[in-house]
């Protein structure tokens, strides 16, 4: 019986490409593509990702909807029946004008985490999907003066992320992990990965996948 995971994130996800701004990675470099190689044509690998998704903020100098709260309950329901949901969200709270904290952006994925707990999935019966919080790449220091700007402080507070993302996996019993073992973000921005680092990731997820998905 085919498995089914939704990737639920932000650009990181989407596969911006900081090397050409405005451009995303091949397909084969993203991570989400990478771990639906590595899971077999037995998993569903569906990539919900948005540039800018906050966890559960707004930011209204977006042209679309950018807080991951509002949406998530409409692609649950779109794409249900669910095993697995991979949350990688938080960087862009940090932005000191949507939120600027990681206890903040903690407190979004809580919110993300009692949305699909509480979901009114289309058969009640099926077992509810298991939830994988993972805490994106550490920030780091840029010459590119717009994004360090953006996330001014984001250096510092993007640290704090895994330790209280990790926290709260254990609280509310969902999977963890911390992306940031496996890859650096680099310093064309500060914030996004080149394609090794987005490989690296996809790569470094399947083993825990697989275990949650019970393969």
């Amino acid at each position: 019986m085919t498995k089914t995971i939704v990737c639920y994130g932000d650009s990181l996800t989407w596969g911006f490409d900081a090397a050409t701004p405005g451009g995303r990675h091949s397909l084969r470099d993203r991570w989400p593509k990478v771990l639906a190689d590595a899971l077999g044509s037995d998993v569903d690998v569906i990539v919900e990702g948005l540039n800018g998704r906050t966890t559960a903020y707004d930011d209204y100098l977006a042209p679309c909807d950018r807080n991951g709260a509002r949406i998530l309950s409409t692609v649950l329901h779109s794409h249900s029946p669910l095993d697995l949901i991979i949350i990688m969200l938080g960087t862009n709270d940090l932005k000191p004008v949507v939120a600027g904290t990681a206890f903040a952006a903690c407190q979004g994925m809580e919110r993300l985490v009692e949305i699909i707990r509480h979901h009114p999935w289309t058969d009640g019966n099926a077992p509810k999907p298991e939830i994988l919080i993972v805490a994106p790449p550490v920030i780091c220091e840029t010459a590119n003066a717009q994004f360090a700007a953006m996330f001014a402080g984001g250096v510092e507070q993007s640290a704090l992320l895994a330790p209280l993302y990790a926290d709260l996996a254990d609280e509310l019993q969902c999977g963890f992990f911390d992306a940031g073992s496996v890859a650096r973000t680099t310093s064309l921005d500060g914030v996004h990965l080149d394609a090794a680092n987005t490989v690296a990731i996809g790569r470094g997820l399947e083993p825990m996948a697989r275990l949650m998905l019970g393969l």
